[in-house]
């Protein structure tokens, strides 16, 4: 690396809406990428069983793999004072642990596949692990486009990534490779993710991001932050893989995939919103927090940003379960249905609160926010030990419990931290739940009136669909929904966010 400039400490910056703009973009091209390819390999080459065998492969090699980022993208993101010292001892931090990481999950193929008792799991973990090689060297510069709120680089990434696992997946599956196809395509998302960073970094920086040579002086505070973020993404591996692993191990590979079919379209829709913006409200709070204006404020506007979109759109999944599943991917799909609209109906309580593991990490809240990761987890942990043996069905609703339980554990938590009232989270949650109750009403109603879930024609479906959608934007505009005046300014920040530059974030 060159000494002369510090990577995403440039001039490119954007403002917080276009940012999120060019995040939102991101979030719905790359979601739209993989719901097409996840569309049309379970309909045509793709069954439960191979997608259940993909599933614990990957959901097995992802409890550790999970460890590899080891908060080197929050550490960039959220340093006051980051110089090239400070960015190559992260990078070579993050370089040493996730091939570390890497290579124990490449280890660990061989006692995954003889504890599931399944020799075709050994090739397609391999390949899985194998693509964790690749991560470290595309962590830092993607982080560095956060920084500098560069999120035109971060769109091209996750474009160029989800295209490169789309393609792989479909030839091969088309070609009959099953389970692996899918495999090779994870393999394919992190190779295109290492080459597209790596020319967004060269093309603003004016060089590659590379961590030669290596450099540790100074690591301790990569490294505290990293021992943090290291419970925080096992403690999330667990939450997320353990159903998948668990039905694996008790149930069926059949039983895998239809619960992955479930869990995964449930939970992409709740990133397309929640998970894109993230990263662009962590550098934008660090620079509140640094300014010394107080965090509430911002904060409630996020939960209506979040809540406000989220919330309806993850009861309209729960409400359309049974016809989105068949539509989608036909009837051999159907037993999901249940399953999807448990999970769901959880995915509203994860959003809730959000950025609830972030701003205690920004605000130096480690040994809080790690106690309470525990407990939840280990909630977790019992709620599917206590359900699986009673089947699939009580697997997901045991997902929704632990999301009313994490409501709880971290709700105080954040507002003791921030300083806002209970009344003004009230009221925000009470508009985002007013405004989703409008949003599936119509639904309802016509099941009760027309025809069930399952019987429901297309037109009927589309009909109360269309409803809700202007029902939901009416009563955000009746309470006066503070995600009314953001989806207006995003627009707008869209519309010039290709234009020109915009100053420094502010969320004020």
């Amino acid at each position: 690396m060159s000494t002369s400039t510090v990577p995403g400490t440039g001039p490119a910056q954007m403002s917080v809406r276009s940012a999120a703009a060019w995040a939102l973009t991101s979030q719905y091209a790359a979601f739209a990428i993989q719901f097409v390819t996840s569309v049309l390999l379970a309909r045509l080459f793709i069954s439960p069983a191979e997608l259940g065998l993909f599933s614990i492969a990957f959901a097995a090699v992802s409890l550790v793999s999970f460890l590899q980022d080891f908060g080197v993208t929050r550490y960039v993101n959220g340093e006051r004072d980051l110089t090239e010292a400070k960015l190559h001892t992260a990078y070579t931090v993050s370089v040493a642990f996730a091939w570390s990481v890497a290579l124990l999950a490449l280890l660990a193929s061989g006692p995954i596949a003889s504890f599931y008792g399944d020799a075709r799991l050994l090739p397609i973990a391999r390949i899985i692990a194998a693509s964790y090689l690749m991560v470290p060297l595309s962590i830092v510069p993607q982080a560095t486009c956060q920084r500098r709120m560069d999120y035109k680089s971060n769109t091209l990434i996750e474009l160029g990534s989800s295209i490169a696992n789309a393609a792989v997946a479909i030839v091969l599956a088309m070609r009959g490779h099953g389970a692996a196809a899918l495999a090779w395509g994870a393999f394919a998302q992190q190779a295109a993710r290492l080459v597209v960073s790596q020319w967004r970094a060269a093309k603003i920086e004016g060089r590659l991001l590379l961590p030669w040579p290596l450099r540790l002086s100074g690591a301790r505070p990569v490294l505290e932050i990293g021992a943090t973020n290291s419970v925080l993404t096992t403690c999330y591996s667990l939450n997320a893989r353990l159903p998948e692993l668990v039905i694996g191990r008790l149930i069926s590979n059949v039983g895998v995939g239809l619960f992955a079919r479930a869990s995964g379209l449930a939970i992409q829709l709740r990133l397309l919103v929640a998970g894109a913006v993230t990263g662009v409200f962590y550098p934008a709070f660090r620079q509140v927090r640094d300014s010394g204006q107080p965090l509430g404020p911002p904060f409630l506007r996020v939960v209506g940003a979040y809540t406000g979109v989220t919330w309806a759109a993850m009861a309209g999944i729960a409400v359309l379960a049974t016809p989105l599943i068949e539509i989608l991917y036909g009837p051999k799909w159907l037993e999901a249905a249940p399953l999807l609209k448990w999970i769901a109906l959880s995915q509203l309580c994860y959003v809730a609160v959000p950025l609830a593991y972030d701003l205690p990490l920004l605000l130096d809240r480690k040994t809080g926010l790690i106690r309470r990761n525990l407990i939840e987890t280990a909630i977790s942990v019992l709620l599917i030990a206590l359900a699986a043996p009673f089947g699939l069905g009580w697997v997901a609703i045991s997902r929704f419990v632990h999301g009313l339980i994490w409501i709880a554990i971290y709700a105080p938590f954040i507002r003791t931290m921030l300083g806002f009232s209970w009344r003004d989270l009230a009221r925000v949650w009470g508009k985002s739940l007013a405004a989703t109750l409008a949003a599936v009403a119509p639904l309802l109603a016509s099941y009760a009136l027309v025809r069930p879930s399952a019987e429901a024609s297309l037109l009927q479906l589309g009909l109360g669909t269309l409803a809700g959608v202007i029902l939901w934007f009416a009563v955000l505009a009746l309470t006066r929904h503070p995600l009314l005046a953001e989806i207006t300014g995003m627009l707008r920040a869209l519309r010039s966010a290709a234009i020109r530059p915009r100053p420094a974030a502010s969320l004020h």
